[in-house]
């Protein structure tokens, strides 16, 4: 009888564990279990199709359940699976298309349930036109929310990746748009003085940009709430204008959003998009007895094997060995989501494969500026106890005689005395996304600023100059 292999979350790392699975081991029975409607889809260009950048959300999935189908992979979507019980290795599975919950058995199983968008727990989070963005169906509600109701203001609580991105996207819609961070800086992956050239750029695209400060509240139709808590009252006991569950709650809840709150502070939102972070979903894992680790996301050794026998977790749950620290580290990207899912496909299916792990690189476009780090922040790097040194450079993206040449800020981060690299960050309106890459992949094989140095890297007028920022940053760095 052949060995049936279980995989909850459909997304990067459930898909890519499928896929590899089923290329190595052709008698192996998968099934997939997803909450939601879609499968196999990139979520990183969910900001472009909402800008309208990306006409059609389908460009968005990589594969259907039917194509899965044509390999022999079961994809189940809109089944939630409810429980895992390892001791007779089942799962309980709630199908929400017929309303009917049952049991299947595993032989392996890999957890793939991803991350859940952070939530604050505030006044009006059930207010018509409040949104996060992790799914397909939220980027369509986003979307539709646009196109259906033309809102004039949009808030954006949170100042990271998605929450620029989304900057972006509704400016391109013609909205009004406010950003509110709570740390007194965007993109807290970043230290502070770089980041600052990433708010200048927000102020320039006329981002009402707010930092330091709280939202405690979200504001609905005053009308509505005053109509309903004036007129419910005074109607008769059970009359048919006043059912049973009616109430100034309920009823309210059918209102849009007006105002975010900051202390007293009003800021005007026809739309709302929560961006404060994710975080591991891990309510099976703890149920089931998979142990967690310091992050609070699952931990994995380096083939994802979890603490339960035949139990793989990957992607967004599971916690990252990070080259640079060696300690765990939860960082919920698409890139280690691919890998880690591969690496627990390959030894469900039999096979051996590990994960090297990470160093956090990433990177994002915040209207005309390209944002990207990899390793530590030099104020994590010290929060962690490393002794560090830092240089900060600007040069140019290409040769400066050339027309259209940009300035470069980098910074590298790094060890006193050893001179090894601990990080970098780079910003520019040009060549900085890739050449990021190359900072990724010195911290990978544990490079010090003189290896850095000593890197024979392209040149030619139209792309790098003679002497590439990078070899700038590191020849400094070695004065």
């Amino acid at each position: 009888m052949a060995e049936r292999l279980v995989i909850i979350g459909g997304v990067a790392a459930g898909m890519s564990a499928a896929a590899r699975a089923r290329r190595l081991n052709p008698a192996l029975e998968i099934v997939v279990y997803e909450k939601s409607g879609y499968v196999s889809y990139g979520a990183c260009g969910f900001p472009y199709f909402i800008k309208g950048e990306i006409a059609d959300i389908d460009a968005l999935i990589a594969r259907t359940p039917a194509e899965f189908a044509r390999q022999d992979i079961q994809v189940h979507l809109r089944h939630e699976v409810l429980a895992i019980e390892p001791e007779t290795r089942t799962v309980r599975v709630h199908n929400h298309l017929s309303n009917q919950t049952f049991t299947d058995h595993w032989d392996k199983l890999i957890l793939t349930a991803g991350a859940v968008a952070n939530r604050l727990p505030l006044p009006g989070l059930d207010l018509r036109g409040v949104f996060s963005l992790r799914t397909v169906e939220d980027a369509l509600a986003i979307r539709r929310w646009l196109a259906e109701q033309q809102p004039k203001r949009g808030v954006i609580i949170g100042g990271g990746y998605i929450g620029l991105e989304m900057a972006e996207a509704l400016a391109a819609h013609g909205l009004h748009v406010t950003v509110i961070e709570a740390l007194p800086q965007v993109m807290p992956t970043l230290d502070v003085e770089m980041a600052g050239h990433v708010e200048a750029e927000l102020k320039s695209q006329q981002v009402d940009l707010r930092l330091g400060q709280s939202v405690n509240a979200l504001e609905g139709d005053r009308l509505v709430r005053e109509v309903v808590a004036r007129v419910l009252p005074k109607l008769p006991a059970g009359s048919a204008f006043s059912p049973a569950p009616l109430s100034v709650e309920t009823i309210s809840q059918t209102a849009r959003v007006r105002a975010v709150y900051t202390g007293d502070t009003a800021v005007e939102a026809d739309l709302v998009i929560f961006a404060v972070g994710a975080k591991a979903n891990v309510p099976l894992a703890t149920k089931a007895g998979i142990a967690l680790g310091p992050t609070g996301a699952v931990a994995v050794d380096d083939r994802q094997q979890t603490n339960l026998p035949h139990v793989w977790a990957a992607g967004d749950v599971a916690e990252a060995h990070h080259r640079v620290t060696h300690r765990p580290a939860f960082m919920p990207l698409g890139t280690t989501a691919n890998k880690q899912g591969r690496v627990a496909g390959t030894n469900a299916a039999g096979s051996e494969a590990r994960f090297g792990g990470i160093v956090g690189t990433a990177v994002v476009k915040v209207f005309d500026l390209e944002v990207a780090h990899t390793g530590l922040a030099e104020k994590e790097a010290n929060r962690l106890g490393f002794e560090t040194a830092s240089v900060t450079i600007s040069a140019s993206s290409r040769a400066h005689y050339m027309p259209g040449h940009q300035p470069v800020e980098l910074k590298l981060v790094y060890e006193k005395g050893s001179q090894r690299l601990l990080g970098a960050q780079m910003i520019g309106r040009e060549g900085v996304a890739k050449r990021i890459d190359v900072l990724a992949a010195a911290l990978h094989a544990g490079w010090t600023t003189f290896d850095l140095a000593d890197l024979d890297l392209s040149y030619a007028p139209p792309f790098a100059p003679v002497w590439d920022p990078i070899l700038v940053a590191a020849n400094v760095a070695n004065k």
